[in-house]
């Protein structure tokens, strides 16, 4: 079933039975988030039309642990899990992507962990901007100060200061509820090895193919146990030599 998403909307809250998988569609982006004690949430990964949301792993009868909120409106494909689970069984090959993809994902949110835990917030910052723009292929980026906040678990106050250092040193732009990326290559150079390792991950174990922009732009499907072949194109630019 296809269904449209505003931006905000709650694909389900912590411990609810989530019997359905949820997949992201052309532009749309939803973000799975962890509450915390003081009301605040920290975001833990981020999905776009590369992966899917739900049971993906669990096949449906586990409750959920975080909340799934839509970043960016959009459609979305919505599926039983007892479905999906149906078609992995008739097909190894399906059952083996998503195998490779709960990986995936698992990267990602433990890459994300390290990132918080290591790399100061200006690097963060860099990080889950660019994890987007993966995923929308736009330099405009449909992102407010007060969300990115809030993903990151940083105050309005201290990520306008945060945001406002970036854009002195020409990476972004800031408009209204809107962050400009300038220089791809640039902020790229500027982040940390954390946006590089998560895309590496995907490429040697999804296939996953970007485009120069650094769109997220597909996946190659194998045999069970055979590892994706290798894809010069998708191979990431080196950044790091064109820093200043």
């Amino acid at each position: 079933m296809r269904r449209d998403h505003p931006r905000g909307d709650t694909l389900f809250q912590v411990d609810d039975d989530v019997s359905h998988v949820t997949f992201p569609l052309n532009r749309t982006v939803a973000t799975l988030v962890v509450p915390l004690c003081s009301d605040r949430t920290v975001e833990t990964a981020t999905v776009g039309h590369e992966g899917a949301i739900g049971g993906v792993v669990s096949q449906g009868y586990l409750p959920a642990f975080s909340r799934c909120v839509v970043l960016v409106e959009g459609s979305a494909l919505r599926m039983d899990a007892d479905r999906l689970r149906e078609a992995k069984k008739a097909s190894p090959t399906l059952n083996d992507l998503f195998v490779r993809y709960a990986d995936c994902m698992l990267a990602q949110v433990l890459q994300s962990v390290a990132c918080n835990a290591g790399h100061p917030i200006g690097q963060r910052v860099l990080r889950w901007l660019l994890g987007l723009q993966d995923r929308l292929g736009t330099d405009d980026l449909p992102v407010t100060q007060a969300v990115l906040g809030n993903m990151l678990g940083v105050g309005r106050s201290h990520m306008t200061g945060v945001l406002a250092n970036l854009q002195r040193q020409g990476l972004i732009h800031l408009g209204h509820g809107r962050i400009h990326m300038l220089d791809r290559a640039r902020t790229e150079a500027a982040c940390c090895d954390c946006h590089s390792r998560v895309r590496r991950h995907f490429r040697t174990v999804l296939g996953a193919t970007y485009a120069p922009d650094g769109k997220f732009t597909a996946i190659e499907t194998t045999e069970p146990g055979t590892p994706p072949r290798p894809r010069p194109e998708a191979i990431l630019p080196k950044v790091r030599e064109a820093a200043p």
